[in-house]
C-alpha cells in the first residue's frame, strides 16, 4: 500500500511551498488508494511553538488536507524510540561515540579550508580506543566510506552521491537528544512510508538518510523532490511578494478549492487544462510529470482561478466562507436575506470573497451615508419624485418577487418618458449607498419589502432635506 506523509516543522505558518507539498502527497496517496499521514517534526524546541502547530493544522483544515492517522505523530513524544535505535546502531557497529570538542572541530575545519578542502568531519573518532572516561560525546552514524549512494528521484531522475563526500552524521547530541535526519529515518521506517514527496532543499539530506535506512535493514521509500516556488520576479518567494502563509489567502478572499487548483498547477500540468475539480486532480495527478524547474507564483492567475470557481461553485458550499468574511467586517447576517441567493447575485462581478463581502454588506446593514460622487450625480429633486412614485407602487405590489418588481420599476420610468437608468441608479444608491449593485429586481426581492421601502423613503428624505 502507498503511504505518504507531510511532516512540517512547527517553526512558523503553513507556507505556499509546504501546502503544495502536502497537496502532492495527499493526491498521490488518494490516486493509489493509499494513506496520507501527518507528522510534526518538533525536535527544534527553541523555534517550535504551539501557535505554529495550530497555524499549520488550521491551514490544512481549510484546504481539506487532513491526515489519515487518528492523531498526528509528534517527534518530541518519541525520544525513547530514537534512543533505542541509536543504541542498536552502536551495538552493531554502525554508529560510534565522538568525543571531539568544539575547539578541536573548529581547528579541523580551519585546516581543511586553508587547504581548500570541503569542510567535513574527518572521522577521527571512528576507530578511537582511548575514549576519555566520563567525557561528553555525541553519537555519529558510521557512513560508508566507499562507493556511491544513488537517489532514484521520481522527478529529477537518478541523483548520485559519492559516499566519500558524506561525513559521519551526528544522530544524537551530547545531551542525548536526536537530530533531524536521524528522527526522519526512524519515523519513516516506523510509519511504513513508501513515498517521500518533499521540497528539493532536502536533496542533500536524502543520501545520508538512505544509508541509515540501509544500516537498519529497512527498505528505502521512493523519493520525489519538488522544486521551489519563486516570486513573479524569479526570486525566492517571500513576504515582499505578498502573503506567503496559506491561511492569509483565506483572509484575502480566496476559496480553498481555488487555492488547491492553483497549487496543483504550480509545476504540474495536464495538457492545456486549467481548472480541476478535486476528483479530477486525484484522477489525473502524476508525480513523475512535475517539472524539474522552479515554479513562479502569479497572484493574477490565482485571482482569475478564484473568479472562475466563484462563477461555478455551488452556493451552499460558499455561503459559510462568505459569512466568515462578512463577520470579519462586523456584519451579522441574522435577520437578513439567505446567503446563498446573495452569493448567486454577486458572483459574476466579484473576483474574491473580500470584494463580495464588501459589496454585499448593504444586504444586512442599511447605508448610513451615500457615496458623495454618486449622490451628486444621481440624487436630485427629479430623482426624489421618481422614488416617491415607485414607493407608492411597491407598497401595494401583491407579489414581492423579482419579475413584478421589475415591471413596477419600468412602469415608473415609462410614466415619465425616461430611460431605466434615470430611476435605476437612484434606487441603487438608496438601497446600497452606492450606484453599484446586482440587478435592481433581484436586489429588492432579496432585501424584502419592509427594508426596501424604508431605505427608499430614507433616501427621499435625504434628497428633500439633506443635513
Amino acid at each position: 500500500m502507498v503511504v505518504t506523509r507531510f511532516a512540517p516543522s512547527p517553526t512558523g505558518y503553513l507556507h505556499i511551498g509546504g501546502a503544495r507539498t502536502a497537496l502532492y502527497s495527499w493526491l498521490y496517496a488518494r490516486k493509489h488508494g493509499g494513506k496520507f499521514l501527518l507528522r510534526i517534526e518538533d525536535t527544534d524546541r527553541e523555534r517550535s511553538t504551539d501557535a505554529a502547530v495550530k497555524a499549520i493544522f488550521e491551514g490544512l483544515e481549510w484546504l481539506g488536507l487532513g491526515g489519515d492517522n487518528p492523531e498526528p505523530i509528534y517527534q518530541t513524544q518519541r525520544f525513547g524510540r530514537y534512543q533505542e535505535v541509536a543504541d542498536r546502531l552502536l551495538a552493531e557497529g554502525n554508529a560510534y561515540r565522538c568525543y571531539c570538542t568544539k575547539p578541536e572541530l573548529d581547528e579541523m575545519r580551519a585546516g581543511q579550508m586553508a587547504r581548500k578542502e570541503k569542510p567535513r568531519y574527518d572521522g577521527r573518532c571512528r576507530h578511537r580506543k582511548d575514549a576519555p572516561a566520563g567525557a561528553p560525546s555525541v553519537i555519529r552514524f558510521r557512513n560508508p566510506e566507499d562507493g556511491a549512494t544513488v537517489v532514484p528521484d521520481l522527478i529529477k531522475g537518478d541523483i548520485v552521491f559519492q559516499n566519500a563526500e558524506l561525513d559521519d552524521l551526528i544522530i544524537a547530541r551530547t545531551d542525548g537528544t536526536p537530530t533531524y535526519n536521524f528522527c526522519v529515518v526512524v519515523d519513516d521506517a516506523d510509519m511504513g512510508i513508501t513515498h517521500v514527496i518533499r521540497g528539493d532543499d532536502h536533496v542533500n539530506n536524502t543520501p545520508r538518510q538512505i544509508n541509515i535506512l540501509n544500516a537498519l535493514g529497512v527498505k528505502q521509500p521512493q523519493y520525489a523532490h519538488v522544486p521551489m516556488i519563486l516570486g513573479s520576479d524569479g526570486v525566492k518567494l517571500s513576504k515582499r511578494h505578498g502573503a506567503v502563509s496559506v491561511i492569509e489567502y483565506r483572509a484575502l478572499g480566496f476559496l480553498p478549492e481555488a487555492m488547491l487548483n492553483y497549487l496543483v498547477r504550480l509545476g504540474w500540468s495536464h495538457g492545456d487544462k486549467e481548472l480541476f475539480t478535486r476528483a479530477e486532480m486525484i484522477e489525473l495527478f502524476d508525480i513523475t510529470r512535475v517539472q524539474k524547474a522552479a515554479a513562479r507564483f502569479d497572484i493574477d492567475k490565482l485571482v482569475w482561478i478564484n473568479h472562475e470557481y466563484l462563477k461555478r461553485a455551488e452556493a451552499p458550499l460558499v455561503a459559510p466562507e462568505l459569512r466568515w468574511h462578512l463577520e470579519r467586517l462586523g456584519v451579522s447576517t441574522a435577520g437578513g436575506p439567505p446567503l446563498e441567493p446573495v452569493f448567486l447575485s454577486q458572483r459574476e462581478r466579484c473576483k474574491t470573497l473580500v470584494e463580495m463581502s464588501e459589496k454585499s454588506r448593504f444586504f444586512y446593514q442599511a447605508p448610513t451615508a451615500y457615496n458623495e460622487k454618486d449622490a451628486a450625480k444621481h440624487f436630485s429633486p427629479a430623482a426624489a419624485d421618481l422614488l416617491e412614485l415607485l414607493v407608492a407602487d411597491l407598497r401595494v405590489l401583491p407579489d414581492w418577487q423579482p419579475e413584478p418588481i421589475h415591471v413596477a420599476v419600468h412602469a415608473v420610468a415609462e410614466k415619465r418618458g425616461l430611460g431605466l437608468g434615470a430611476i435605476a441608479q437612484p434606487i441603487r444608491l438608496a438601497i446600497a449607498g452606492m450606484a453599484i449593485s446586482p440587478p435592481i429586481d433581484q436586489t429588492l426581492a432579496l432585501l424584502g419589502r419592509e427594508a426596501s421601502l424604508a431605505r427608499l423613503t430614507a433616501a427621499i428624505t435625504h434628497i428633500r432635506d439633506p443635513k
